[in-house]
């Protein structure tokens, strides 16, 4: 049984799992963390995540993820508790 919550919006970074904090600066595997984000989920088969500063999240749609690699966003969803996934609805560059 899934511990699902209503739908929210949750604020942070879009990385990967390879660089969770988005820092890439160890991994740099790209002149920006956009590149790096990418390249980490492409070389290394990483999905990409959703940092806000202190927890992290795996996201449904990551085809979305991609276009947003390395920036800051706000993610429309529902989040599993259990499995620390959103059900992504609708993402957008934050303001």
């Amino acid at each position: 049984m899934f511990a699902t919550q209503g739908r929210q919006t949750f604020s942070g970074t879009i990385t990967d799992e390879e660089c969770p904090i988005a820092d890439h600066s160890g991994m740099r595997m790209g002149s920006t963390d956009a590149a790096c984000t990418i390249a980490c989920v492409d070389d290394h088969s990483v999905p990409f995540i959703l940092f806000d500063g202190k927890e992290i999240y795996r996201l449904s749609d990551q085809d979305k993820s991609r276009e947003f690699a390395g920036k800051k966003v706000a993610v429309v969803g529902t989040l599993d508790s259990e499995t620390r996934t959103i059900q992504v609805t609708s993402m957008a560059a934050a303001k």
